[in-house]
């Protein structure tokens, strides 16, 4: 098994918090890591897509009585927001007996609502935290080949993904998990969209990965309106399956773009919705560049704190930042993604950098070695500047 870099942060916040909130898409191992943490202390888990499960939770002050030495997992709690009123009373009553934290985990894969729900029932008792699909860090402590970061790449983070057999079985398990989603988890969720329509737009962002948002142009390509087309996406970022990337704003007297960036946050999702099954087909489509840029971010951002903030930079004359973080109001690091060996430093982006005032410049190309281009500025691998982030 991969060991997950959230694990002690997550039993940290468990320590210090009466309820926690792990929230990520479906398949992405958050039973498998909490069932990790529950093994160190006395836990109850209860999955509440069971109904023999969440009958038990029909009365939950009666029957979590008898459980309040336990850790309580309780997973997909989305789906039962009705719970949030009475365990407020349940991690009060704890909180008078001295109990400080550790009572409820939650685990969830829709982000918006999991989050609304929570934080306004539970507010000053509950702690959230995100985890990623597998990233460069956790693949590399498992496999030493040096081949792992393209087949990361090609397979995304996914856990069953990354592992699978052979490559059909990875590609019969990226469609399976699309085609679930679209077949059960959202028409469980409420919205009424017909799975192909859904397909059709997530695959016309898979299309378009990294690119601006242009609402009315993909309006057109499905025959709904443009405010479909945002709710559409709306419900594809709250399942955490894509990434809107906000564009970089403050004052710098130039005229900015100010449309989001959209990607696929999972290569793999990105490659399977393109029909993309071997490392060759991709290297020769259209989108490798697009798709080398979404992971690489994607591996970035699973690696910053949670105070860390992302944007892109590009003005109407062509000077852009791939990714803009901002680690604090003052303190702002650029960095550039390319997909070849040879990096350089291009004057749109040198133009950029100046504008913003970025503290550190980076391109993060698919090398091994650091080693400086210029200007301020290092080629750096995807790990180093991972690295770089969490130390």
């Amino acid at each position: 098994m991969i060991q997950r870099r959230l694990n002690r942060r997550l039993t940290r916040l468990l320590k210090d918090n009466p309820a926690v909130a792990l929230i990520g898409p479906r398949q992405v191992g958050k039973t498998t890591l909490a069932l990790e943490i529950a093994k160190a202390q006395p836990s109850l888990y209860l999955d509440l897509e069971r109904p023999a499960d969440l009958a038990k939770l029909q009365d939950p002050e009666l029957f979590l009585s008898r459980h309040q030495d336990k850790l309580v997992i309780l997973d997909e709690v989305h789906r039962a927001p009705e719970l949030f009123q009475p365990l407020r009373g349940i991690i009060d009553e704890g909180r008078r007996k001295g109990r400080r934290g550790g009572q409820f985990l939650f685990l969830g894969s829709a982000s918006i609502d999991l989050l609304k729900q929570s934080s306004e029932t539970l507010a000053g008792r509950i702690a959230f935290a995100e985890l990623h699909p597998l990233d460069a860090l956790e693949v590399e402590q498992h496999d030493d080949s040096p081949h792992r970061l393209d087949r990361l790449w090609l397979r995304g983070g996914f856990p069953d993904s990354y592992l699978a057999g052979d490559d059909e079985a990875n590609s019969d398990w990226r469609l399976d998990f699309i085609r679930t989603y679209l077949e059960r988890d959202v028409p469980q969720l409420g919205p009424r969209i017909p799975a192909e329509t859904l397909r059709r737009f997530w695959t016309m962002l898979a299309h378009g990965q990294g690119g601006q948002l242009n609402a009315s142009r993909l309006a057109v390509g499905l025959g709904v309106s443009g405010q479909t087309v945002g709710r559409y996406l709306d419900l594809l970022v709250d399942l955490l399956l894509v990434r809107r990337l906000a564009p970089w704003t403050a004052n710098v007297g130039k005229r900015l773009v100010k449309s989001p960036k959209v990607y696929v946050r999972d290569s793999g999702l990105t490659h399977a919705l393109l029909g993309i099954e071997a490392l060759d087909d991709l290297m020769g489509h259209p989108v490798v560049g697009p798709s080398w840029e979404g992971f690489v971010i994607e591996n970035i951002l699973s690696a910053t704190r949670r105070n860390v903030h992302a944007y892109y930079y590009r003005t109407s004359a062509g000077a852009e930042i791939d990714l803009v973080l901002a680690l604090r109001p003052d303190r702002l690091w650029a960095v550039e993604v390319k997909r070849t060996l040879s990096p350089s430093v291009g004057k749109g982006f040198l133009n950029a950098c100046e504008d913003i005032g970025a503290d550190r410049r980076f391109i993060v190309y698919p090398g091994s070695i650091p080693f400086p281009v210029g200007h301020e500025t290092t080629a750096v691998p995807l790990t180093y500047l991972m690295n770089e982030l969490t130390g």
